[in-house]
């Protein structure tokens, strides 16, 4: 694997970083997240280059495992799931640096061999005491092991190292128990050592919301309430819950993506222009919109929720929520959530946001579209323009990952009529690269020590604040509205736009 450049311009941003020596210790490792991504992830990064030859990956968990055994289901997970493709030289570096520690998280025995295991490998490997702590299980398990390691000395780095933490969301349940959340990491790690991982935040055409606001002088002048009539932000999925029953049953759409990854894209769509981007700048613009961020007064008239019951998606017939297995008959969870949102700053009064999640929609797509206000004057007859609906601005992040432009165009012939076209940029037809899978992009930014991707608990409380108070009005209303599944929701949620005389996109 490729070892750093000493003649490379540290300032040059677009050359390769690489990790210096480092190592990750991964809790969690028996999880769909490890093996579906973690762990693939850190393969396609020593695969391209990326990662030190002495890089070590630790597994903590409680199945009784040799070295071997993990090394076979690390194999087993890259194989299956990595972006790149299998080579055996690489595979033969990397596994030499696997290790498996077995125990609990209250295991006072099993943590000191996980740090007799990291010395090991600090004289091994060359690791130099620096080691990312992944903390790929449920938050109700945070403060047992971050407490483990405070209590075993290893969340203290030695001399010139670093130790860091990653956790995963939910960052909380509610405002309440995220300020608990943070202050356990807070009590253990520095704040610039908690990196709290929003996958979506790494994905390449979340980034490109960046490059195409402040890298193009077309978009900035319009992009306000002058010019802008709504934004909607729309995560949907074609899947049920499939085996996350236990999981997703009490935490719901809202808390699993509005609180997280569709309030973050908001910000990054509001936000203003960032002195740099670094970490710092760039939280500080966001912290800006969500403390900006406001809900209307009506709550029952501007959010709406539902739960998928029987339907078709994808040409079979499938069950609905309340009879997926492991979900109660009772259960009140929602498994679509729309609200509306305001940003009371000069540049967005008036704008209203709508943002939606849900499973068992009509497609999986996640996008983005600013729509623009019409024309204040159209000179053609009504009938030239009948078909002629306003301006959008489609950021698709996946899938078919790209943006599309929606104005009105002559058709050909000799009436002057008026309809839609698009103008479409693909990733796919416009660069040959790859795109890197987003948790490439995020734990090279944790073993780099780079945040700027990761939310800062401020982020996450100002989120809990906004959403909060649309839950607190939906456990007193009951059940959720019902849709059929392969459908876009429930009535409500048409009926949250009917109001505003808007519609949702179709995507």
């Amino acid at each position: 694997m490729a070892a750093a450049n000493p003649l490379r311009d540290p300032e040059d941003r677009r050359l390769p970083r690489i990790a210096g020596p480092c190592g990750m210790v991964l809790f969690g490792v028996t999880g769909d997240l490890s093996r579906k991504k973690v762990v693939p992830a850190v393969y396609d990064l020593a695969n391209r280059g990326l990662l030190p030859p002495g890089f070590s990956l630790i597994g903590y968990a409680r199945r009784d495992w040799a070295d071997q055994d993990f090394a076979q289901i690390v194999h087993d997970s890259v194989k299956q799931h990595a972006r790149t493709e299998f080579r055996e030289e690489v595979w033969n570096q990397l596994s030499e640096g696997l290790r498996f520690v077995q125990g609990d998280f209250d295991d006072d025995v099993a943590f000191d061999t996980l740090r007799r295991t990291i010395e090991e490998l600090d004289q091994a490997r060359g690791t130099g005491g620096n080691y990312a702590f992944y903390l790929a299980i449920p938050p109700s398990f945070f403060g047992a092991v971050v407490g483990q390691l405070q209590e075993h000395k290893l969340a203290q780095p030695p001399a010139d190292a670093w130790r860091r933490v990653v956790v995963e969301k939910p960052f909380g349940h509610d405002l309440e128990s995220a300020r608990v959340l943070n202050d356990t990491l807070d009590g253990v790690f520095p704040p610039e050592s908690v990196f709290r991982i929003d996958h979506y935040l790494g994905k390449e055409t979340v980034q490109n919301i960046l490059a195409m606001r402040f890298a193009n002088n077309m978009f900035e002048p319009v992009w306000n309430g002058n010019y802008v009539d709504h934004v909607q932000i729309t995560m949907a999925e074609d899947i049920g819950i499939g085996g996350r029953a236990g999981y997703y049953d009490g935490i719901g759409a809202a808390r699993d993506v509005i609180q997280n990854h569709l309030l973050q894209l908001m910000a990054l769509v509001a936000m203003e222009e960032p002195t740099s981007f670094d970490a710092d700048s760039l939280r500080l613009e966001k912290q800006k919109v969500l403390s900006s961020t406001t809900l209307p007064r009506r709550l029952d008239l501007s959010t709406a929720r539902g739960q998928y019951v029987e339907g078709w998606s994808g040409g079979e017939k499938v069950q609905g929520f309340l009879d997926e297995e492991g979900i109660k008959k009772s259960s009140t969870t929602e498994t679509f959530a729309a609200i509306t949102v305001n940003i009371e700053t000069r540049r967005w009064a008036g704008v209203p946001f709508y943002l939606r999640h849900g499973k068992r929609l009509g497609r999986r797509v996640t996008e983005v579209a600013i729509i623009f206000k019409r024309a204040p004057h159209l000179p053609f007859s009504v009938t030239s323009t009948e078909e002629l609906t306003q301006n959008a601005l489609v950021v698709r992040v996946q899938p078919d990952e790209g943006m599309t432009l929606r104005f009105g165009s002559k058709v050909p012939g000799t009436t002057m009529e008026i309809r839609d076209v698009n103008m479409d940029f693909a990733y796919g037809g416009s660069f040959t690269e790859a795109s890197p899978e987003a948790y490439e992009r995020l734990i090279l930014d944790v073993l780099l020590g780079d945040p700027p991707l990761f939310p800062r608990h401020e982020e996450v409380e100002l989120s809990w604040k906004i959403l909060d108070p649309v839950l607190d009005h939906w456990a007193r209303k009951g059940r959720p509205d019902r849709y059929p599944a392969g459908t876009w929701g429930p009535p409500s949620a048409d009926a949250m736009l009917a109001r505003d005389g808007r519609t949702w996109r179709r995507p």
